[in-house]
C-alpha cells in the first residue's frame, strides 16, 4: 500500500512538472525568442531535476529515479509549450 502512495505521489509530482512547465511557456515566455531554440526543453529538464534532486536525497522514499522522472516532464512540458505556440494557440 505505501508503494502505491509513493507511486501515485511520483506520478502527481512529473504531472505538475508537465503542465506547470507547458503552462509557463505558454503564458509567459510567448515573446521570448530563445525559447524556440531546440535545446531549451533539455535545458529545463536538466534544471528541474537538478533542483528536484535535494528533495530525493532527502527524503527516504523517493529516489534519484523521481527526480529524473520529473525532469523529463518538465522537458516534455516546456517541449510541448513551444509545439503549441509554433501552431499559433494553446
Amino acid at each position: 500500500m505505501f508503494g502505491f502512495l509513493v507511486g501515485a505521489a511520483v506520478f502527481a509530482a512529473a504531472l505538475f512538472g508537465f503542465s506547470f512547465a507547458r503552462q509557463y511557456t505558454l503564458k509567459r515566455l510567448r515573446f521570448v525568442d530563445g525559447i524556440r531554440n531546440p535545446v531549451w526543453p533539455w535545458a529545463v529538464g536538466l534544471v528541474a531535476a537538478l533542483v528536484a534532486a535535494p528533495v530525493a536525497w532527502i527524503l527516504p522514499f523517493v529516489g534519484t529515479g523521481s527526480a529524473i522522472l520529473f525532469g523529463a516532464a518538465t522537458a516534455l512540458g516546456s517541449a510541448s509549450g513551444v509545439k503549441a505556440l509554433r501552431r499559433g494557440g494553446e
